[in-house]
């Protein structure tokens, strides 16, 4: 089979008889072997890969595009996925290429500060252009043994009791235990599962792009000022080197796959604020609509979805990227546990329980926060209430705890209100908490220094440290560093190393 160069290769300490030697991968004869392959290189696929290589899974991403998108959209990291870069080591290298802001206006871009005391050691927001982050994380992978092909697309497959064998556009196949398509919203994994998509189609659309203006700063400024106070989807916004990035509700909703001309910009430049301000020289135009729709099953069998491909929503609080790097994060240990045969037998059915509804919610709050920027007169006082609501401390760090997921609380049954939520990156004797998470282990924080992880010593780490910052006696983390368990009593707390990481070693 014809092959793009592979970016990596397997790290030494690959040892089972099946994976496919560098010279198998260079001949026509026999499909190399992997245990996950994922369809898609952007940010939830780069993450998976590396979650699943700090176990030694052998990984393979397919990427169907030969380059990275040219042009330099910039999102935004949420608090939470800030704060899972921070457990892998990975924050100071993003935040070199980044720009932190308040953590604040993200609902329905209401303007309201942030709430004080917002539980994290990482209340902000990076603005980072897309491409970088995904590069970075990208090579993050890599960096761990991850393998990237590049212009190869999913184009069937055919899974059984002991793998999926993923046939390609070109003709080639290769086999793996598991399948994840983090391939988008067009998923084209989905559609071969047969997994049904249900939602609603775009109702409106929006143009965004970058480009050059021919008119004085301080006119657009004005203009976007006086025509913000209504129209939430209209903005020019300098981007550096006499760029502005523009966005305008588009005259109706188009094919996605054609992009918008700069014709169509001026037209709607025209036709919401009586001037075209003289752009030209774009660098990039594009559009986006507000279809929102959740698949109904995020696994049959081998095949597991994540990011857009298991869930789409408009851009509205800058949710989505951030949404599949956490998928990505959820499932990540649990496939790998999978893999290596360690897995309690519902350990990867969790996924779904835990992060579909996390997705119902977000596709919620956006539809809700859709109808805010409506310039119709209802919505319009809806928006004016809610705003009057945000001066209460308790409804604001409600929504800045939604949209940042900072909020999200997994049901793990009867306890304490941490049981099932994140915990904040506390300081240790060792240091920050987070610190310690950078191998995707799972962790016992021991106050009382009485208990052990015994026999999950391969899969936990233990620190016993009375002076943490804790005001519970002990707690066991899982690699997504949300709690799992609570408390101080030794055979209670092997009943949860069972439940979430499997029978103890020999």
């Amino acid at each position: 089979m014809n092959s793009p160069e592979l970016t990596a290769e397997p790290s030494a300490t690959d040892t089972d008889t099946d994976t496919a030697t560098d010279a198998d991968a260079a001949t026509d004869a026999e499909p190399v072997t992997f245990d996950v392959i994922i369809a898609g290189c952007g940010p939830t696929g780069a993450m998976l890969a590396a979650e699943l290589r700090l176990h030694d899974v052998r990984v393979l991403v397919l990427e169907k595009e030969t380059e990275p998108v040219p042009f330099a959209r910039i999102v935004g990291l949420h608090i939470r996925s800030l704060e899972l870069m921070a457990m892998r080591g990975l924050l100071d290298r993003i935040l070199e290429h980044g720009r932190k802001r308040p953590a604040a206006g993200f609902f329905a871009a209401i303007n309201k500060p942030a709430p004080e005391g917002l539980d994290s050691a990482h209340a902000y927001l990076l603005g980072i252009p897309q491409p970088v982050i995904v590069r970075l994380l990208e090579e993050h992978a890599i960096e761990l043994g991850a393998q990237v092909r590049r212009g190869c697309a999913v184009a069937g497959l055919d899974q059984d009791n002991e793998g999926v064998t993923v046939e390609f556009a070109d003709g080639g196949q290769l086999r793996s235990r598991y399948l994840v398509g983090c391939d988008g919203g067009r998923s084209t994994v989905r559609k071969l599962l047969g997994v049904g998509f249900p939602g609603e189609p775009s109702r409106t659309e929006t143009l965004m792009g970058e480009m050059e203006v021919g008119v004085p700063p301080e006119e657009i400024a004005a203009k976007v000022t006086e025509i913000g106070e209504t129209n939430k989807r209209f903005w020019l916004r300098p981007f550096g080197e006499g760029a502005y990035s523009v966005v305008v509700p588009a005259a109706g909703v188009g094919d996605r796959a054609e992009p918008p001309t700069l014709k169509d910009f001026r037209e709607q430049l025209r036709a919401i604020a009586g001037t075209d301000f003289g752009v030209h020289s774009p660098r990039w135009l594009s559009r986006f609509g507000d279809a929102t729709r959740l698949a109904e099953r995020y696994r049959v069998g081998r095949v597991l979805l994540a990011g857009d491909a298991a869930h789409i929503h408009p851009p509205v609080g800058g949710q989505g990227l951030n949404l599949g790097v956490q998928d990505a994060f959820n499932l990540g240990w649990k496939l790998a546990a999978q893999v290596r045969g360690w897995a309690p037998e519902t350990l990867l059915d969790t996924y779904q329980s835990e992060r579909h509804p996390v997705a119902e919610d977000v596709l919620d709050n956006t539809r809700a926060q859709m109808e805010l920027h409506s310039t119709e007169p209802g919505p319009q006082a809806v928006r004016r209430l809610l705003t009057e609501l945000m001066d209460f401390d308790e409804v604001n760090r409600h929504l800045i705890e939604k949209i940042t997921a900072i909020g999200i609380r997994y049901d793990f049954g009867e306890g304490p209100d941490l049981l099932g939520r994140r915990l904040r990156d506390i300081e240790v004797k060792q240091g920050r908490l987070y610190g310690l998470l950078h191998r995707g282990r799972g962790l016992l924080l021991d106050r009382t220094e009485r208990l052990t992880v015994g026999g999950w010593s391969d899969r936990v780490d233990h620190l016993a440290d009375p002076t943490a910052a804790l005001d519970v006696p002990c707690l066991l983390l899982r690699p997504d560093g949300h709690v799992a368990w609570i408390g101080d009593d030794q055979q209670d707390l092997d009943a949860h190393l069972a439940r979430w990481f499997g029978k103890p070693a020999n």
